[in-house]
């Protein structure tokens, strides 16, 4: 549980208006997003009764903190800040990336640093209405954001055999030890085409495979194939969802030496790194995309993008710098 003063932000409530319509209680919300169960229910609260949104919500807590400034904007003011702050989010940095960015490059100029507060409060208050619009298309989320909520049995292929998640060692959870992964697919048109993603829980490293197929043997060996060329300290686990493309998941492991834990039906937040990652990729690979029009230079290039973009949750670093020290020093 987070100690000291934090806010919730965008990230964070789109778990948490994921988790409602999965009817999660406040606190397994609050220890999906390491937060407590009252700063949950202040969250939901800014919102009418039984209609969370993470858009309105962050919308009202930026208005809330900033008072609207009597309509005046930083990014206007400070037209050097403004600048670049206005080139990051073409390059889809987070607002919290380039308010990390801003405060690490001018550590004693305020007027040269923004919260991401108020980078949100600018695209969604101040911006212009055809600048609002392109400024939101650069954003991950485009819009409100509506889990895509399943109900009822999980109809989909069983795996056969799978090792649940319970039974992952202790020290996947940590995050301390490297080598630990989160796979799944990223589903195109119709779902009739797919890529693989595949996310090294300590580094935040992502992996985009190209599939020809989305089956169980297309699949694995794809994925197979990617990890020839990790090195071995760095391939000890991989979790993945319940989808039937992972049936062969013996096989895999027995061709890799990686153990393969399958999480529980419909438990997003068992596999968080990945899920993160894959609202990532959506940024570049909207919903409605047909990944067979989608060449493997095109994927490497994003999974590049992705892997050299720095990383608050890793001190500002790189997902690639990351991974490198980890190969290095043999853990």
């Amino acid at each position: 549980m987070k100690t000291g003063y934090n806010r919730i932000d965008l990230p964070q409530r789109i778990i948490i208006e994921k988790l409602l319509a999965l009817g999660k209680t406040q606190e397994q919300i609050g220890l999906a997003i390491d937060f407590s169960k009252s700063a949950v229910c202040r969250d939901i609260q800014l919102c009418e009764k039984n209609n969370y949104s993470a858009i309105e919500a962050t919308r009202i807590s930026v208005g809330n903190i900033s008072n609207r400034r009597s309509g005046k904007s930083k990014i206007v003011s400070q037209k050097a800040l403004g600048k670049i702050v206005l080139k990051k989010l073409d390059l889809r940095w987070s607002p919290e990336q380039i308010h990390l960015h801003l405060k690490n490059k001018f550590p004693t100029n305020k007027l040269m640093q923004i919260s991401m507060e108020s980078i949100y409060f600018y695209i969604y208050i101040h911006a212009k209405p055809e600048l609002k619009k392109e400024l939101i298309n650069q954003l991950r989320q485009k819009r409100a954001y509506r889990g895509n909520v399943r109900r009822g049995a999980d109809k989909r292929t069983t795996i056969k055999d799978p090792i649940r998640i319970d039974e992952r060692p202790a020290e996947v959870k940590g995050r301390e030890i490297p080598g630990h992964w989160e796979g799944d697919l990223v589903m195109g048109k119709d779902h009739a085409s797919a890529i693989g993603t595949l996310n090294e829980r300590s580094s935040r490293t992502v992996i985009l495979v190209h599939l020809k197929a989305k089956d169980a043997t297309s699949v694995r060996v794809a994925f197979e194939k990617e990890f020839r060329s990790i090195p071995r300290q760095m391939k000890k686990s991989l979790t993945y969802d319940n989808g039937s493309e992972m049936a062969q998941h013996k096989l895999f492991t027995k061709n890799t030496k990686i153990d393969v834990y399958f999480a529980h039906p419909y438990s997003p937040w068992e596999r968080p790194t990945n899920e993160n990652s894959n609202g990532l990729i959506r940024d570049y690979f909207p919903k409605g995309t047909d990944f067979n029009t989608i060449t493997k230079k095109q994927l490497k290039a994003v999974q590049n993008q992705l892997n050299e973009r720095p990383r608050k949750v890793l001190d500002m670093c790189t997902p690639k710098e990351v991974f490198e020290q980890y190969v290095l020093s043999g853990l």
